[in-house]
Order: C-alpha cells, then sequence, then structure tokens
C-alpha cells in the first residue's frame, strides 16, 4: 500500500485544485461581469432559447481586453468585453457573436466546460503520478515521457471538445433560424481578431482547431442535413 501512497497523494492533489480553481473562477467571474443586454443580440439569444424550449439563456460581459467567449464550470455564458468592443465597432457582426454564445453553450449542453476544468487544473496530478509510475521502470526519462504524454492527451481532448461544440452550433443556428454561415465567417476573422496583442487567455481557454478544418467539418453537416448554404 504504501508504494501507491505518493500516486494517491497526487490524486487527492488534482482533486483539490479542481475545487479551488473552480471556486477562484466563479468568484473571479462574479466580480468582473455583467449581464448583456444589447437589443440587437438579445432577439438573437432569445431565438435559440427558443429553439432549446428554455425560457431564457442569460448570457454575461466578463470584463477583460481579450477576445473569447467562455462556458464557465457552473455553465454560465460569457463574452469578453474585448469582443463585445469589436462588436460595437463593427468588426463582428450580431449573428457572429450569437454563433459564439451557440458554440459555448455547445461546451456547456455537452459538459466540456466542467470536465474541462478537470483536466486543466488536474493535469499537474496526474502528470505527477504517471511520472512516479514511469520512472519504476524507465529510469530518468520516465518524466520526460509523461510530460509527452500529457500534454498530447490534452491537446487531443481540447480539439475534440472544440469539433463537438461547433457541431452543436450549427445545429443550434439552423434550428434557431440564423443559419450557419455567421459562424463560418467568425471563423474567416477569428485569426485576426485574437491577435490584438492584450494580454493572453488562460491556456484552457484557447486551444482550438485550424479555421480551414473547422468550416470544413460545418460544410459537411450542412451537407448532411440538406442545408442549402447561402
Amino acid at each position: 500500500m504504501l508504494r501507491f501512497t505518493p500516486i494517491l497523494l497526487a490524486m487527492l492533489y488534482g482533486l483539490l485544485m479542481f475545487r479551488f480553481s473552480a471556486w477562484r473562477t466563479a468568484r473571479e467571474l462574479d466580480a468582473r461581469s455583467s449581464e448583456l443586454v444589447d437589443p440587437n443580440l438579445v432577439p438573437l439569444i432569445t431565438q435559440m432559447a427558443r429553439a432549446l424550449d428554455l425560457p431564457r439563456i442569460k448570457v454575461h460581459i466578463y470584463e477583460i481586453e481579450p477576445v473569447n467567449g467562455l462556458a464557465a464550470p457552473d455553465g454560465r455564458i460569457f463574452i469578453t468585453r474585448g469582443f463585445y468592443n469589436r462588436y460595437r465597432a463593427g468588426d463582428v457582426s450580431a449573428a457572429e457573436l450569437a454563433s459564439v454564445v451557440a458554440h459555448e453553450l455547445g461546451h456547456v449542453a455537452l459538459g466540456h466546460s466542467r470536465r474541462r476544468m478537470i483536466d486543466f487544473s488536474g493535469q499537474n496530478a496526474l502528470r505527477t503520478a504517471l511520472a512516479m509510475v514511469l520512472s519504476r521502470f524507465l529510469p530518468g526519462i520516465g518524466p520526460m515521457i509523461a510530460n509527452s504524454a500529457m500534454s498530447l492527451l490534452m491537446a487531443r481532448l481540447s480539439r475534440s471538445d472544440e469539433y463537438e461544440a461547433d457541431s452543436y452550433a450549427a445545429a443550434l443556428l439552423t434550428k434557431s433560424g440564423i443559419g450557419t454561415a455567421p459562424q463560418k465567417s467568425l471563423f474567416e476573422k477569428l485569426e485576426k481578431l485574437t491577435q490584438s496583442g492584450a494580454a493572453p487567455m488562460p491556456a484552457w481557454l484557447l486551444s482550438h482547431p485550424k479555421t480551414k478544418e473547422r468550416i470544413a467539418a460545418i460544410e459537411s453537416l450542412e451537407h448532411k442535413w440538406g442545408v442549402t448554404p447561402p
């Protein structure tokens, strides 16, 4: 039993870090956000709520400058102030910003937001546990293999989540009558929008597949559903 104690302690550390990270994130979002009340965006969000048979979808503005959307572990949806400002400046349309809300709703509906917090807050503990195990069989290079394995796993999980959230958003946008055109046009703009020189977002918010691959995946869904792109 004693030989497994370091591994169990590492797992316990990961659980404690998850709890602390979730608490810290919720506290930060509470302190620096307010409800979105834009007259052009709210009707589009209401359309999506009706498509989901929900009385309302509440969206908040998170007061930071980087351009991004966020699905919090508690299920709340956020658009950053920087993203909203680009919309106010005319760089992003209301429908394009609504597609971001649809994407983040996908993360919530599919359980990504809570699992992602576990993945990223606990990965150091898992990395430590894996390194301990591998070091018994591969002294010296065990930790390097553990680091590489965890990095590859996290990247793969993140990309998979993004594709799934894109598919959810495409279905929701189609059902609500907004369509997938704003979703695809926003993808074309994202690289330029996010190169604003502002402070970076946390790494667990930034891992996304390539733009062309995301658009191709949506177009494949359109073909499958028999939807004619505008």
